[in-house]
């Protein structure tokens, strides 16, 4: 979506004052310096005084929010709010420390942000939500009037998650994790003892615990109980992805799923299209896109863990949280595949488990809607742009790593997946109660897997298509892959 939060600041007699600052979405608020608590109770919002406007700064783990003049001799600094379940929070001061990195809260600058609260968060993240310093409210109020109002589904929903906590949705079933754990060893000791002596063999196994250690590792990195803090790191040793990276990825793609020009999963051009393109960005390659997509499906593991090392490097530098611990699980994993398994036999692996992988996490959003805009009912938008494979037998339940039932993984990322069955019928039905445009989304597990390549084969056939919109975004898109541009962030700054 086009930002139109923009800040307007209007000068009188070159003094910055109290009427100095008209927002048509909100800027910053008069108030003393002072420092306040915040360990029990949730931050008031700033008062209104003569000593110039001010703003937040917030200590990484809100022990304590402190504010700050907003203006210096020449500038004033913007705030950037969000609102879950209801309440608006003014998050300027907070935005650095955030755990997850800032850009998230860019993404949801201005917009309801409660079901990506509720999905990607702990208990003790969302105790912390109470600490963070509240919107103003003659802002909030401003805010609520531009922001679109929560829908009666979004709330419905709120009911059902609520529903599913108390009956303990989230609690593992210890039997079927030590399973799943176990066949992913068996796969990879198999693969070991075959490398020397049956090295095609050894292919097939290694490439086989790849995948299965990527759904292990996509299921540790979104849990958000003990038993899942302790092995986020599984998918670094045993997959050779970053988790961080993967968090950055692939949390996105759940926030903004299907959205043209934010969510990288469906921006895959030049190799893959899953839209016609502008002539300024076609490809030669899209109309041969559905006789080759094998091709760039078989380098996908290969290119993730090219942006895996990249991203460690950079998240140690920044000195991102667990950055270290998260470097050393990639290093312990090349120094086993390296000591363990000859060249001719993990090189194949890789690119084996990246065909596989692809061909089971891309029918189940890219034949169904994209979005050209931001979708407000992220709850709708779900439903809408997923589709679950029912798969046929043994093998296949356990190849899909959970991912065969998307919607409901979609719609509770951090719940374990061995919980996704049993929602199936109470996902049907809240459908139906809701008036979901097309329902709960079900297809074979072949015949989604056709459905996609008739996606691949039609926008092949077809012309391109002036000012179609560009998979990394437009200008001034807020939360598009080429740089986040919420209105705090692409114009942090207004000239006083």
């Amino acid at each position: 979506m086009i930002c139109n939060n923009l800040f307007v600041f209007v000068l009188l007699s070159g003094v910055v004052s109290t009427d100095a600052f008209v927002p048509t979405r909100l800027t910053t608020s008069m108030v003393q310096k002072q420092s306040l608590s915040l360990g029990a109770a949730t931050m008031e919002p700033p008062s209104t005084t003569t000593d110039g406007p001010t703003t937040w700064e917030c200590d990484d783990d809100l022990t304590e929010c402190r504010e700050v003049p907003a203006c210096d001799e020449e500038q004033c600094r913007t705030s950037l709010d969000v609102r879950i379940h209801g309440d608006w929070y003014d998050l300027t001061g907070w935005r650095k420390g955030h755990p997850a990195g800032e850009h998230w809260i860019d993404y949801y600058d201005g917009r309801d942000a409660t079901e990506v609260m509720d999905g990607f968060h702990s208990k003790k993240a969302m105790r912390m939500l109470e600490r963070l310093p509240k919107t103003k409210p003659d802002t909030a109020e401003l805010l609520e009037e531009t922001a679109v109002p929560d829908s009666s589904t979004q709330i419905a929903f709120r009911k059902l998650r609520e529903d599913l906590e108390a009956e303990g949705f989230w609690e593992r079933d210890m039997i079927h994790e030590y399973k799943i754990l176990g066949i992913w060893g068996a796969l990879v000791a198999g693969a070991a003892f075959t490398a020397g002596s049956i090295p095609l063999l050894s292919t097939f196994l290694l490439g086989l615990s790849m995948t299965a250690a990527g759904w292990l590792g996509h299921d540790y990195i979104h849990g958000i109980d003990e038993y899942a803090f302790k092995l986020r790191n599984f998918a670094g040793f045993a997959a050779g992805l970053h988790p961080t990276w993967w968090s950055d990825k692939h949390n996105k793609h759940h926030a903004l799923t299907n959205e043209m020009g934010c969510d990288e999963d469906v921006a895959t051009d030049p190799f893959l299209y899953q839209w016609a393109p502008d002539p300024a960005n076609d490809s030669p390659l899209r109309k041969i896109q559905h006789l080759i997509f094998y091709i760039p499906f078989s380098f996908m593991f290969a290119l993730w863990r090219v942006d895996s090392m990249t991203v460690a490097v950079d998240a140690v530098e920044k000195k991102r949280p667990g950055a270290k611990d998260e470097l050393y699980s990639l290093l312990a994993h090349y120094l086993f595949v390296l000591t363990v398994f000859p060249y001719t036999v993990w090189i194949p692996a890789v690119f084996m488990s990246g065909l596989v992988s692809a061909l089971i996490v891309t029918p189940t959003h890219q034949s169904e809607e994209m979005f050209d805009e931001y979708q407000p009912d992220w709850v709708t938008a779900q439903f809408q742009s997923t589709r679950n494979a029912v798969t046929t037998n043994p093998f296949s339940e356990w190849i899909w790593g959970g991912m065969q039932y998307q919607l409901e993984h979609h719609l509770f990322p951090s719940m374990p997946r061995s919980k996704y069955p049993s929602l199936r019928e109470r996902l049907i039905k809240f459908a139906e109660d809701n008036q979901i445009p097309g329902g709960y989304r079900e297809t074979g597990e072949f015949e989604i897997l056709k459905m996609n390549w008739d996606l691949y084969k039609r926008v092949a056939e077809a012309d391109p298509v002036p000012g179609a919109t560009p998979s990394r975004g437009r200008i001034g898109q807020q939360g598009s892959i080429e740089g986040t541009n919420s209105p705090a962030n692409a114009l942090p700054k207004a000239t006083a």
